[in-house]
């Protein structure tokens, strides 16, 4: 599971950052759901190792332009650079799906494969074998939501020389033992797969919380998650600005990750008015956050985050130590 930023910017692009968009690029399934879908995302994906024919989910946030104007070209795109019998559907607050209809009907737009739309409300939006995503509703000028992606627990390591000690006969039932069942074996004996596996590995948890004034229910949704991608606008010392345009400073973005306990932050949408050579520098906003959550990165355009599984990490971590 890797997160990779393809704009960092809030409001307007600047040189070095585009408007907002994040890719999750799912290997285990060729896939990449794309978060936000700020104006030349397309041409984010064009310099990045990404294809538009990965895409399969699209999350919007809001309605405000920096987070949807490259919608549009985007799918417009999209179908032939692949399968255009291989669906992408989108999800997002009310009026999206009438925006888009409209930029159709209004620009002569065909789309070549085909889009479904899906009107979120608080609570689950998607659920299949592997992963779900819930959303809760934020607090900014215009309905906001934010989306939490859970990769589905998995069975632990099935301890395959007990088993074959135990005189459990290879095959299917191995399979099935490893998924914790209970069988009876020919001979008549009970056993139960959950004594032969290791404990269960825990999927991964990645928030998106963008664009928000600090608020309970972003520590609520963000609970315990590995990574918590969260805006971060303006410094701390602009706080009036903050709570003028509801948007969140560095500290809010670092207080909500110490109160739900995530192991990560990265921050991302950042107002250009911290540029180089400014009295408050981007520098300023990350020292800011770490004083809070030492556990702070500062999100710029193509850095990629890997989220290891848990085993991975475990190996990780030994192997440095």
């Amino acid at each position: 599971m890797q997160i990779t930023f393809l704009g960092t910017s809030s409001g307007v692009p600047t040189r070095s950052r585009n408007v907002s968009s994040v890719a999750l690029r799912l290997p285990q399934r060729a896939e990449v759901w794309l978060f936000d879908c700020g104006e030349g995302t397309q041409h984010q994906f064009l310099r990045s190792e990404f294809k538009s024919s990965q895409i399969r989910r699209i999350f919007i946030t809001h309605m405000h332009g920096d987070h949807i104007f490259g919608l549009m070209g985007l799918l417009a795109t999209c179908g032939l650079a692949g399968n255009p019998q291989q669906r992408i559907d989108i999800y997002g607050p009310p009026k999206l799906n009438e925006y888009l209809q409209a930029s159709r009907r209004y620009s002569q737009t065909h789309f070549s494969l085909p889009i479904k739309v899906h009107t979120v409300e608080p609570g689950l939006v998607f659920e299949d074998d592997e992963f779900r995503v819930f959303c809760t509703l934020l607090e900014h000028r215009v309905p906001a939501y934010g989306y939490r992606i859970e990769e589905v627990d998995r069975p632990g390591h099935f301890d395959v020389k007990r088993a074959k000690a135990l005189g459990i006969p290879p095959g299917p039932i191995y399979g099935r033992l490893k998924q914790g069942e209970a069988l009876t074996l020919p001979d008549g004996r009970r056993v139960n797969g959950a004594d032969l596996c290791g404990p269960p590995l825990v999927g991964r948890k990645v928030v998106y919380c963008t664009d928000t004034i600090f608020t309970e229910r972003s520590v609520e949704l963000a609970q315990k998650a590995d990574v918590l991608i969260h805006e971060a606008t303006f410094s701390h010392r602009d706080a009036d600005l903050a709570y003028q345009r509801l948007h969140s400073t560095s500290t809010m973005a670092a207080q909500v990750a110490l109160a739900a306990q995530v192991k990560r932050l990265i921050m991302t949408h950042f107002s250009p008015r911290y540029a180089p050579g400014n009295d408050i520098q981007l520098s300023d906003l990350l020292a800011e956050a770490q004083a809070i959550f030492p556990a702070t990165l500062m999100a710029q355009d193509f850095f990629t985050y890997e989220v290891l599984r848990q085993e991975a990490a475990i190996l990780a971590a030994s192997a440095g130590s």
